[in-house]
């Protein structure tokens, strides 16, 4: 290659006396590609050699990892490349290039950076520089080396006390639980014997019950063979029973038509005696009909709902008298609905002893039929008890309330009697009103039977 400008022959002698003797350091090799890399930037492409070209397009920082090789080898050989270098390293750095052309380089500098500036303008002494820096830089390594071998030294030194302390405590430590765990393992070992005994155990329990469910398996396959025989001789017997009876049944019916025969002759004969004995009798026309039995109020007389239509209040006794004092009046009660009304704490027997009593005075007080009605649902046991005079005490069946045995007892009664329901429940009052009886309050009554008493 030709000289570049600025490389005379004084400089091409001066390179070719200068030769390092060694490798280049490689602190001062890195700090070369460095500067390499850096000068990139103000060359073209027909500036660099062929081997660098594909690399101008890179980052420096890409350029010095992927081209350090290739650019530490064009510098060593190409002097034209090294000379261009050179120029941009001037340009970058005139002071230090200065003084390293003047042969008196900064103290102050880095010998590295010194060291790679030498090797890329090669002044007078370069080789020197380069050596010099690489012994600075060695030197600088090794002390380097040597603190942080101190200091790894001083670690380990501490590492290996605190090991020493740490086996001198965990050594009892381990005895300890090494004695802690030879205790358990003895505890654990008769704990072991003791399954082992209890599993022999129930082994021998096991082959005994599998004896006696094998037992007890051959006698139940006895019983279902035996179940079975009878079943079938009972299967025949009943069909000869089912054959028997049906024989019976035709029997019975050529019979019946004999009996039949016999029966509708002595009807004839009973009816042409009865038509017989009317002729004989000349009995007169019937002028009275069962229903003319039945009392009820005949039309005109004072109904319930004429009670209702004078102006007395609701809660009034004086409402209640007039009710009854009606010809034949009926008066039901709600028994339990009256007795939760008036006395409520009380036990289900005294309630019941209590509302009776009072009835009993009031029906001898009005003459009017009485009917006292209770839930027999409430009962654990048939209520064992005499009523009083004048009074009729009924409970209600299993399944029936004693609300529908009230409404089977007013639609029981003729139309026109005048009936009187005490009762609370609007339930049981709409109804029994619908069915023509007068409902009132069980306060009415209370409040009558406190005068009675």
């Amino acid at each position: 290659m030709e000289p570049a400008s600025g490389a005379g022959p004084a400089d091409a002698a001066r390179d070719a006396a200068e030769v390092l003797d060694r490798p280049l350091p490689e602190g001062v090799r890195r700090r070369v590609v460095a500067l390499v890399s850096d000068a990139f930037g103000g060359l073209t492409v027909a500036d660099l050699p062929a081997q660098l070209r594909q690399y101008a397009r890179f980052t420096p920082t890409r350029r010095a990892k992927f081209a350090g090789n290739a650019m530490a080898s064009a510098v060593e050989s190409d002097g034209v490349f090294r000379s261009r270098v050179a120029e941009k390293v001037r340009e970058a750095q005139p002071e230090l290039a200065g003084a390293l052309e003047s042969g008196a380089p900064p103290a102050a500098a880095d010998p590295l950076d010194v060291a790679a500036a030498a090797y890329v303008l090669r002044p007078a002494g370069w080789v020197k520089l380069v050596a010099a820096a690489g012994e600075e830089a060695q030197r600088a390594d090794a002390e380097r080396v040597g603190d942080e071998n101190r200091r790894e030294l001083e670690r380990l030194r501490e590492e290996l006390a605190q090991l020493r302390d740490a086996q001198r405590s965990g050594g009892e430590q381990v005895r300890a639980e090494l004695d802690a765990v030879r205790k358990e393992a003895e505890s654990l070992q008769r704990k072991l014997r003791s399954a082992l005994s209890d599993v022999k155990r129930g082994e021998a329990a096991l082959r005994k019950l599998t004896g006696e469910v094998d037992g007890i398996r051959g006698e139940a396959a006895a019983q279902v063979a035996a179940a079975e025989s009878e079943s079938r001789r009972l299967k025949s017997r009943l069909a000869e029973a089912e054959s028997a009876l049906e024989t019976a049944r035709r029997a019975t019916r050529e019979g019946r038509s004999v009996e039949d025969m016999r029966l509708r002759l002595l009807l004839d004969t009973v009816l042409d005696a009865a038509a017989g004995l009317r002729r004989e009798l000349a009995l007169p026309p019937v002028s009275t009909r069962p229903a003319d039995t039945v009392e009820a109020v005949e039309p005109g007389r004072m109904t319930p709902k004429d009670i209702a239509a004078r102006a007395l209040s609701e809660t009034d006794p004086a409402l209640l008298d007039q009710l009854l004092a009606l010809p034949q009046a009926h008066l039901v009660v709600d028994g339990y609905n009256v007795t939760k009304t008036g006395y409520p704490t009380m036990p289900l027997e005294k309630q019941r002893l209590r509302l009776l009593g009072g009835l009993s005075m009031l029906a001898a007080q009005t003459g009017a039929e009485m009917t006292c009605v209770f839930d027999g649902a409430e009962l654990a046991a048939p209520v064992l008890l005499a009523p009083p005079r004048g009074v009729r005490v009924l409970f209600s069946k299993a399944g029936v309330t004693a609300d529908e045995l009230i409404r089977q007892l007013v639609r029981a009664e003729p139309p026109g009697r005048p009936v009187v329901v005490v009762s609370t429940d609007r339930e049981v009052a709409d109804g029994v009103a619908k069915a023509g009886a007068r409902p009132v309050a069980s306060a009415l009554l209370l409040k009558r039977l406190a005068r009675v008493s």
